[in-house]
């Protein structure tokens, strides 16, 4: 029997690594000849890195670069195993984790850092990139990552502009004569599960700008900033960023990669699962596990265990999905096709508990689920 394990992590408490490793424990605990294939996924946001490296054996890259409010800190990236593709997680340089709340303020938080991770991989020759956004403390629309990449923004004075969303409102003229023309060469997919355009009621600062710390004044100066960004780059580039789908993602990080860096978009459980081989490892396979913390209306827009049922749907083969709390409705579920699933928690406890022993509780759940399927295969 094969059993291939595909789950995303549950944030806060595993590793969608750590949960291959638990679940695999207890399938080996009662079926210790299985076949079984760890395939950690990702949606986008943290964690796409280090899963695509492990899942295509790869390696990762080590650089100083500047966290969001511009200290230096240590950072990585990946290279897949094909040797040819750095994965950029953008939370590494320019994530809210590298804040304290107390520190988090968009109006001068900047993407330079992830700027400074795409340099130091076009410095040693890559000029393929999977970009993963999500987790961002920024929301300057990736103009940090472009200054560093050799864009000025200026003002009405021909002055550069200051870093973060805030001084957006000052920009006047972008000259990118010194943009860095490695990038002309270079393929960028941008892996990204959020749809919202860059401004407005939906957009970069209205939805996600107060978990980074903006009052609402901020979101009126950062969404306006954002606005007067996306008309000078339509009038450099010819370039309509402010209605693209996912344009808004990681703070405006999407329709800035969208503007200058010779993008495409895609859901990023596709880009992962496209890079990570999943096709190759599912299709002599006898059965498939995901898992996400939580399950769901939001699953079906292109979260992991959706993306797996999806995957999965042609192919027949049946998809157990691992969660901690369920809430999805058993119509929904049919939707995914052969699908069943279930909550690793055993009883009732408390959701710090339930989040300190999210790897033994996992690990317990398909030992008993696979106890009982032994024979039925």
């Amino acid at each position: 029997m094969k059993i291939v394990i595909a789950p995303d992590s549950f944030k806060g408490s595993a590793s969608a690594r750590d949960l291959c490793a638990a679940i695999a424990r207890g399938i080996r605990s009662v079926m210790p000849k299985a076949e079984i294939v760890e395939l950690p996924l990702a949606d986008g946001g943290e964690g796409i890195m280090d899963n695509l490296v492990y899942a295509t054996r790869g390696s990762r890259m080590e650089a100083v670069v500047s966290d969001p409010l511009g200290r230096s800190i240590t950072a990585h990236y990946g290279v897949l195993g094909d040797g040819s593709t750095a994965v950029i997680e953008m939370a590494q340089a320019s994530g809210l984790p590298l804040l304290s709340p107390e520190e988090r303020n968009p109006l001068l938080a900047t993407t330079r850092g992830t700027g400074e991770l795409i340099k130091h991989a076009l410095d040693r020759g890559y000029r393929k990139f999977i970009v993963g956004l999500g987790g961002s403390a920024t929301n300057d629309g990736g103009a940090g990552m472009l200054q560093t990449l050799g864009l000025q923004l200026l003002d009405a004075g021909g002055r550069p502009l200051a870093e973060g969303g805030g001084a957006l409102a000052q920009l006047a003229r972008l000259d990118a004569a010194a943009l860095d023309a490695r990038l002309a060469e270079s393929q960028f997919t941008i892996a990204c599960d959020v749809t919202n355009t860059l401004c407005g009621p939906a957009g970069a600062s209205s939805v996600f700008g107060p978990q980074k710390g903006a009052t609402p004044e901020m979101v009126a100066t950062l969404d306006a900033g954002l606005h007067r960004f996306a008309e000078q780059i339509q009038a450099l580039r010819g370039i309509d960023v402010l209605r693209m789908p996912g344009g808004g993602a990681a703070g405006g990080m999407g329709a800035g990669l969208l503007g200058f860096m010779n993008a495409s978009i895609r859901p990023g459980i596709d880009v992962v699962m496209e890079a990570s081989g999943f096709a190759e490892a599912v299709k002599d396979a006898d059965c498939i596990i995901t898992g996400e913390g939580k399950l769901d209306e939001q699953t079906l827009s292109g979260k992991v265990a959706a993306g797996v049922c999806r995957a999965a749907l042609p192919l027949e083969l049946p998809v157990i999905i691992l969660c901690g709390t369920r809430s999805l409705s058993g119509e929904s579920l049919r939707q995914l096709g052969k699908v069943s699933a279930f909550s690793i928690v055993p009883g009732p406890c408390s959701l710090e508990e339930a989040m300190a022993q999210t790897l033994d509780f996992a690990e317990a759940c398909a030992a008993q689920l696979f106890g009982l399927l032994e024979n039925s295969f």
